[in-house]
């Protein structure tokens, strides 16, 4: 990502991005048991949740749904770049894969989504 917020690189069009059923599977599967177990450990617990709701929202755009649940897929994968148990930077990799997530499909994440994310942390 560039540093400028919302920007990619040059050449990356979000929209040739590729939905990946598996991707999706593996996200509707373990999305929330692994949410609970790290929801009070990472900071990009609401982003995520609100990420997820998007990706689920039949509006969204596929190309949207393939972000979403390819970074979704990543946070929640046993299988890290950086274990999630190191003590302090277990959970680097997963935030940098959400944040470019996140960035990417910005204009997807809509209130209502945010609105379900808040609605997590008050149960």
């Amino acid at each position: 990502m560039d540093k400028e917020a919302g920007k990619l690189p040059a050449g990356v069009v979000v929209e040739n991005f590729e939905y990946d059923k598996k991707n999706e599977e593996l996200v509707k599967k373990s999305f929330w048991s692994k949410t609970k177990k790290v929801a009070g450990k990472i900071p990009f617990t609401r982003e995520a949740i609100a990420m997820y709701y998007c990706a689920l929202d039949a509006k969204t755009p596929l190309w949207a749904k393939g972000i979403a649940f390819g970074a979704l897929a990543y946070f929640i994968s046993p299988i890290d770049a950086i274990p999630d148990a190191l003590i302090g930077l277990g959970f680097t990799d997963d935030a940098a894969v959400m944040a470019a997530g996140i960035r990417a499909i910005a204009g997807q994440v809509k209130e209502e989504h945010r609105q379900k994310a808040e609605e997590f942390f008050k149960n």
